[in-house]
């Protein structure tokens, strides 16, 4: 029988990001008994319980030191996935007052999985890992590009290589589509050195979904998987974002396909990385494309995926704290996850103009007034504090999540709580969960 870990009785975390990913999971780690002292950097208004009252970089690693060592910090959760790609984890290896931290997050070696689209899709080829045909180009490659997107059969996918907010990502319909997109790399530079190289990608026809492991260096244990929306309107429409909403879990999901991915994708990655050397803990999500009945892998991503994080985190009944020491420790072996059969869906509401030129600074209502039930929650995410206002201040501003038996009534009272929230230009999508 394998022993489960030895815990403190107390933990000091901080907890880098400023998303209502970086919400949900504060909320669960406060909710800890073991959880002694939570701080949230640089957080939102809705984080303001466990904010930072001091200077705190995590570009600048001595300011980092000094915060962890003064506050006695013994976990790290970096919420986002630049400071991962940028090489944080490795910055704190190497720092003599951060050795003995843990760190829920991988070194830059393991980030690169998603800091690169050509690298993670060499990685998925060279392991056997289920995933769509690629090609790479870069800028002076560009009269090849293009000869091989007008006979590339259609829809094609162009992706930037490197981060891009979620937003590097264009599906198009016709060659001539294809080449004005390429353009958007190369010419505009839309997305900046992000797009200096882009994967010409086989466009899959299926169902998405996204699966998350949260892995220690050697174990993992799988979180609830997700469905998220990406298209700004009704029915899959209009330009990519961040995210609209998301649900958890599909209903598509089944023991049989989980199975599946497990076998197919989520051993082989783990087993990948080991066989290259990287010691990867932290979280794995998977972003992948059910295609008949076969998983295959669109993108990794090496932090939790928002907005599934906002539907995944209410339905967890395991303590997310001790789940976080355990992966940051090494120690996930025999750890066991208890979840909430009920279905979440998460209801994002957003800025006027989103995904494009965005129309910020407008007070808000709706966020208090009255009780939530305990199957309702608000999470912040573009909202600022201004004297008595809280107003919007960035693409994708709230996230509401209902958990409810039955998948439609989750879906319509998400709405619902979602259109509580007002602001000049606020909107949101009304067909989450429809197509399920």
């Amino acid at each position: 029988m394998i022993e489960p870990p030895v815990f403190l009785d107390a933990y000091r975390v901080l907890l880098l990001g400023s998303g209502a990913r970086e919400h949900a999971m504060a909320q669960s780690i406060s909710a800890s008994p073991r959880c002694d002292r939570l701080w949230v950097h640089p957080g939102n208004a809705g984080t303001e319980a466990w904010s930072v009252d001091q200077p705190l970089d995590w570009r600048n690693i001595e300011q980092l030191a000094g915060f962890v060592q003064r506050n006695g910090i013994q976990l790290l959760v970096v919420g986002p996935e630049e400071p991962l790609v940028h090489g944080l984890v490795d910055q704190c290896r190497l720092h003599p007052l951060l050795q003995d931290l843990l760190i829920v997050g991988p070194n830059a070696e393991g980030a690169r999985l998603e800091g690169s689209k050509d690298f993670s899709k060499a990685f998925m080829q060279r392991h056997g890992i289920p995933t769509a045909g690629a090609r790479t180009f870069r800028a002076e490659q560009r009269e090849e590009a293009e000869a091989y997107l007008r006979q590339h059969a259609m829809p094609v996918v162009l992706k930037a290589d490197g981060l891009a907010a979620g937003k590097g990502v264009l599906i198009c319909d016709t060659p001539q589509e294809a080449l004005e997109s390429l353009a958007l790399f190369w010419t505009e530079q839309k997305f900046g050195e992000a797009g200096a190289k882009v994967l010409v990608e086989e466009f899959l026809e299926g169902i998405e979904c996204s699966v998350f492991a949260l892995c220690d260096g050697q174990d993992y244990v799988l979180l609830p998987p997700a469905k998220d929306y990406k298209r700004v309107g009704e029915g899959d429409t209009g330009l990519n974002t961040g995210g609209m909403g998301a649900v958890s879990p599909p209903p598509f999901a089944t023991p049989e396909l989980m199975r599946r991915i497990e076998e197919r994708i989520v051993q082989p990655t783990l087993q990948g990385l080991q066989s290259e050397g990287v010691d990867y803990r932290g979280f794995l999500f998977v972003g992948l494309m059910k295609v008949g009945e076969e998983p295959m892998v669109i993108e990794y991503n090496v932090r939790m995926g928002d907005p599934e994080t906002e539907a995944v985190m209410p339905r967890l009944q395991s303590d997310l704290l001790e789940l976080l020491v355990a992966a940051a420790s090494g120690k996930l072996s025999g750890m066991e996850l208890m979840v909430d059969p009920r279905f979440a869906v998460t209801t994002v509401v957003c800025s006027g103009g989103y995904p494009g030129e965005l129309r910020l600074g407008f007070p808000m209502t709706g966020l208090t007034g009255r009780d939530y039930t305990e199957d309702e929650r608000l999470f912040h995410a573009g909202t600022k504090r201004e004297g008595a206002d809280c107003v919007n201040r960035g693409g994708r501003v709230v996230a509401a999540t209902v958990l409810d038996a039955d998948l439609k009534e989750a879906a319509r009272r998400s709405l619902a709580l979602a259109q509580e929230i007002r602001f000049e230009g606020a909107f949101c999508r009304k067909d989450l969960g429809q197509d399920l």
